[in-house]
């Protein structure tokens, strides 16, 4: 069956979200009021979702948030093909700059895809982030 990425509804993000990123926290932690007007998306491995992503669009501009990787398949890859993914989508739909705030650890994974930091670090949740972006050419 093979690498399968597609747009999901968010309620399948919250499990994967939960153990990934916020395990310590209540699920509900998770769940985003704007999760209903998000996309989402999920990569899946032989019907198995390994990575999940949400993507915000306002206007020209959007964000990806509650970027995760099954802990247990991360090192694989699967967060490349789903981040080059939604890069393909935000191009589609015309956006001129997609950005994120991402935790300090994973700017290095961020760069590689052409995003730069932009803004001071901040803590959120007691996790070091800092704001990154990227312009979109179409």
């Amino acid at each position: 069956m093979g690498i399968i990425i597609k747009e999901i509804d968010a309620s399948k993000t919250w499990d994967l979200r939960h153990r990934v990123m916020w395990p310590d926290k209540p699920v509900e932690y998770v769940k985003l009021e704007e999760d209903k007007d998000g996309l989402h998306f999920g990569l899946f491995e032989d019907g198995q979702l390994r990575s999940i992503v949400s993507l915000f669009v306002f206007g020209q501009e959007a964000q990806f948030r509650k970027f995760a990787t099954d802990n247990l398949m991360q090192g694989r890859g699967y967060g490349s093909k789903l981040l080059e993914h939604l890069m393909g989508v935000v191009q589609q739909q015309n956006i001129a700059r997609v950005w994120c705030n991402a935790r300090l650890d994973k700017v290095p994974f961020y760069k590689k895809f052409g995003m730069v930091e932009v803004g001071e670090e901040f803590i959120k949740g007691g996790i070091n982030y800092v704001k990154m972006q990227r312009a979109i050419f179409t």
